[in-house]
């Protein structure tokens, strides 16, 4: 894959798990963001590099993804920090610092699939999410990454 990416990152949330199966948009609570990013794959590892800009704020915050076989991990740095880790088959705990204050973050991963292809990667990520020691809900997120073209 070529240095220069497009990141696309699309997060899915259900509350109620009969949710899940729903085609109604206004079940699901989807999220998605895309911007343009920098590749590397170092020591085994898939590395992406991006910013992102927050509305109300002039820094953005940095945010690099770093894949190794069953082990996803998304940092942010910036208005927003946080380390987050999904590893397939467990429970991760992280503290999430927003400029309104810190949530605990716990990530109950349950599936990664990685398709990978010269040109592109697609992580496919299903976890249970949890603030503050309470379930919030069973989240999906897929993110895309593909070569711009020259």
């Amino acid at each position: 894959m070529t240095k220069d990416v497009l990141v696309s990152i699309q997060g899915l949330q259900f509350a109620d798990s009969e949710i899940r199966n729903s085609t109604s948009d206004e079940d699901l609570d989807l999220i998605e963001t895309i911007c343009r990013g920098e590749y590397y794959y170092r020591n085994g590892a898939h590395f992406v590099l991006y910013d992102e800009l927050m509305e109300g704020y002039e820094e953005p915050v940095r945010n690099m993804i770093k894949l190794r076989d069953k082990e996803f991990t998304y940092t942010k740095k910036g208005p927003v920090n946080a380390q987050l880790v999904f590893a397939e088959g467990k429970k991760t705990m992280t503290d999430y610092v927003t400029p309104f204050g810190n949530i605990m973050i716990a990530l109950d991963t349950s599936e990664i699939m990685v398709d990978e292809s010269n040109e592109s990667m697609r992580i496919h990520i299903c976890y249970g999410l949890e603030a503050n020691y309470q379930f919030i809900a069973d989240c999906e997120i897929t993110i895309v990454i593909k070569a711009t073209v020259q």
